[in-house]
């Protein structure tokens, strides 16, 4: 069930609570839940309790407002990514870390607004992915950097590209089913994933 108004859902973390962050949060939830495509300007002013007009005050135009939902979700877990890596000096652990924060940013606060970024990707017009491929590509370097590091060390025999793409592709996953007040916990989840991940070196031997 898709909620009436923007009153009736969470806050989502990476906006702040502004009238521009309240009109990206709910962008966000509609995108999510009812696909981009399917949103209209009209439908997301009401949603947010404003004239379709007022949209245009904040932004250029629905394209803008996706551009700008995926940017913002980018710098905030992008931080969350660098925050995890801080936590050890030890690969293997960063990796554990790496997987925890990506968890939490898809099932988590931040979980309406990934799910968009990942799934309307191609939604978004050829000039703004070109915007903000170098900020995506910052956020995925900080995992292939990891990644690298346990290629170099014998623990992982995958090129690390290809490895994170299916790493990220499951966890990405994770959003349709996952429930965080479920019978297993974020610390549950991470560990089962993390030790997926590095038993794939002895299973491939």
């Amino acid at each position: 069930m898709i909620a009436h108004s923007i009153d009736d859902i969470q806050p989502i973390a990476c906006f702040e609570d502004s009238p521009r962050g309240r009109l990206l949060s709910g962008a966000a939830y509609l995108f999510h839940k009812q696909g981009y495509a399917k949103t209209t300007v009209r439908e997301l002013a009401q949603f947010i309790g404003i004239q379709s007009g007022s949209l245009f005050h904040h932004f250029k135009s629905k394209d803008d407002i996706l551009a700008h939902v995926m940017e913002q979700t980018i710098i905030y877990n992008h931080a969350r990514l660098e925050e995890a890596i801080q936590s050890s000096t030890h690969p293997e652990q960063q990796l554990k870390q790496l997987i925890k924060a990506e968890l939490i940013s898809i099932t988590g606060d931040t979980g309406s607004a990934m799910a968009v970024l990942v799934y309307e990707w191609f939604a978004l017009s050829t000039e703004k992915q070109n915007e903000l491929l170098k900020r995506r590509n910052h956020y995925e370097d900080i995992w292939l950097n990891v990644i690298q590091k346990l290629c170099d060390d014998g623990k992982i025999q995958h090129d690390a590209f290809i490895w994170r793409r299916l790493i990220g592709g499951a966890i990405a996953w994770t959003v349709t089913w996952y429930n965080p007040n479920g019978k297993i916990s974020m610390d549950e989840l991470t560990q089962t994933v993390w030790e997926m991940a590095m038993n794939s070196h002895n299973q491939s031997n």
